[in-house]
């Protein structure tokens, strides 16, 4: 069994904006908690989570990757995240795994795009916050200057645990041991502001604060600090340097006793039924399991590996899980533990871990696991991602690959949550669409690196579409003589615009019973059939099949049986059309 319990466990995701310095970081940790011999660095190669091809190549990282260590009676499950906007989608997959949502800040460059946008997403998902400011040793950095920045964007409620010291060499800790000199701002006013903000959420402690001035023990504040940590009350700021590794043995003590373990962290929702009931799994390892996959990777080598957050129960070797609401249970050969490209297998994962199994061909991302059907039909809260709206026209560029490059898109679909295949019937293409260009080439190149597929690309085609702006008539006469009856039919239509998405509608102006109701199912589906073979699909609009004032000589002569009438020919759909036509786009 684990070695640890769930009240050990600490899930935290670094998020923040391209070059950071989250990868260099995660190394840092690393190494100060005795995981590593030496830190890697990005541009040698040798990091733990950019271990992609692609990542060294590029000296950024592409993909989320999890490392996990142990230290000080803890256990650490560390998720680094890509920066860069293109990729920001995977960043915000993995916030329902975690307790804690790491903010990096470069001193350097600030507040950025994706840090905010990641910051507010999870102060919309109520999740544990705390910013990490990194590189404080930079040349021209203004961190007295960053911090009103931080507070003025985030909230005064953002507040330093620490400070930097001796020209940003070290840091002094301003809530557990407030003494020293810092480079800027007071450590004792720090503490202060530390200690009012984590009273706040607790009247009786309040009481006893007001009473004992300074005297609180840093075991009074623990539960007052959590509550502050949920409610968003308080987003603790700590200063690092992952060059140098200043603060970061510091930043390992806050992980370890101020951060929030599983039972403390707001709980993942999850909701039940078509009648959305919200629920809350119990951190029991005894109880039934739930647990949620939040990503799924295609390994050219294991297969499928599905990445889960344990959030209720214990999985075991040779546990039977459902996926989702399926009827038919999977066994669990070997449960894994992930640390970076490394897959080393364990025996148990309770409430709180975060696992992985491999070749379930059925597991996809975001459904829930559970080993009970007292569980079924139970779902997260959907996450939004950003829409994907830059597209590349794709196709095999060997022929017989097509099937080989179906297989591909699937695979790298399932990976990522912001990629979108579309097939459009109306251009012939196959659209695959991405947040940018950047995102689009890297998915290309890693077709062609991982599964060896070339492909050739173009602008995809616009799918016009048309509708009329005005009221036109249209009659056309069909004569056709082959033997025997021979075919007849003369129709008579008017054609109306509609309002925006109204679709098309046909109204039948039969009266009198001229024209056999058995013959309108069929001219309706001409015309329809007309509309669609147009030179553009024709939209928005109403047709009216015979017009009144004509009804009495509509003739339609069928050449064998009643049912089969002749199809409104494109041709009279051009005739109505000749009034004024409008384009649109789709």
């Amino acid at each position: 069994m684990v070695s640890y319990t769930t009240e050990s466990i600490r899930n935290i995701a670094l998020v923040g904006h391209g070059v950071a310095g989250k990868t260099t970081l995660v190394e840092s940790i690393l190494y100060h908690a005795g995981k590593l011999a030496a830190p890697g660095a990005v541009e040698k190669g040798n990091t733990v989570c950019d271990f992609d091809p692609q990542e060294k190549m590029h000296q950024h990282s592409l993909d989320t990757a999890l490392a996990c260590f142990d230290h000080a009676g803890i256990h650490v499950n560390l998720i680094d995240t890509p920066g860069f906007p293109d990729f920001i989608g995977q960043a915000i997959a993995v916030l329902p795994a975690v307790e804690t949502v790491a903010v990096v800040i470069n001193a350097q460059t600030g507040i950025e795009a994706v840090t905010q946008r990641l910051m507010e997403r999870a102060t919309e998902r109520q999740q544990c916050r705390m910013i990490i400011v990194n590189k404080i040793d930079a040349e021209n950095v203004d961190l007295p200057g960053l911090l009103e920045q931080i507070q003025d964007t985030f909230g005064r409620e953002c507040l330093p645990i620490n400070l930097p010291a001796q020209n940003s060499t070290s840091v002094v800790d301003c809530f557990f041991n407030p003494a020293g000199n810092s480079d800027f701002s007071s450590v004792a006013a720090t503490h202060s502001a530390l200690i009012d903000q984590v009273v706040e959420v607790d009247e009786e402690l309040m009481a006893l604060y007001l009473e004992q001035g300074e005297d609180l023990q840093p075991e009074q504040l623990h539960a007052p600090f959590e509550k502050a940590l949920r409610e968003g009350h308080l987003i603790p700021i700590c200063f690092v340097s992952a060059r140098t590794g200043a603060g970061v043995r510091e930043l390992l003590d806050i992980f370890a006793r101020l951060l929030p373990n599983p039972t403390e962290g707001n709980p993942e929702p999850f909701l039940k039924g078509e009648s959305a009931e919200e629920l809350h799994a119990i951190p029991d390892p005894q109880q039934h399991v739930i647990a949620h996959v939040f990503k799924v990777v295609i390994d050219p080598f294991i297969g499928k590996l599905g990445i889960f957050r344990i959030h209720q129960g214990t999985i075991t070797k040779d546990s039977s899980l459902f996926i989702g609401d399926g009827r038919k249970p999977f066994k669990v050969s070997h449960l894994f533990q992930i640390h970076g490209k490394e897959h080393p297998e364990i025996a148990a994962g309770i409430p709180g871990d975060i696992c992985a199994v491999a070749k379930i061909d059925d597991i996809h991302r975001d459904v829930v696991l559970h080993d009970s059907h007292d569980e079924d039909q139970i779902h997260t809260r959907p996450l939004h991602f950003p829409v994907p709206l830059f597209g590349l026209a794709i196709r095999a560029a060997t022929r017989g690959d097509e099937q080989k490059l179906s297989d591909t898109i699937h695979k790298l679909l399932e990976e990522d949550p912001c990629l979108n295949l579309e097939h459009n019937a109306h251009t012939k293409e196959t659209v695959l669409r991405g947040l940018s260009e950047l995102h689009l080439r890297m998915t290309l190149e890693k077709m062609q690196q991982r599964y060896n597929l070339h492909v050739e690309t173009k602008p995809p085609k616009i799918a016009y579409k048309e509708t009329i702006s005005q009221n036109a008539e249209g009659h056309h006469r069909h004569k056709k003589q082959t033997g025997g009856a021979g075919q007849f039919g003369e129709v008579f239509m008017r054609i109306e615009p509609l309002p925006r998405d109204a679709g098309f509608e046909f109204v039948s102006a039969v009266v009198g019973g001229t024209i056999p109701t058995s013959f309108l199912p069929a001219v309706e589906k001409g015309v329809r059939e007309a509309c669609r073979k147009a030179q553009w699909p024709a939209i928005r609009c109403r047709t009216c099949a015979p017009l009144p004032t004509t009804a009495s000589t509509t003739r339609l002569t069928p050449r064998k049986s009643p049912s089969s009438p002749p199809a409104v020919k494109p041709s009279l759909m051009r005739s109505a059309r000749r009034g004024r036509s409008c384009w649109s786009r789709s």
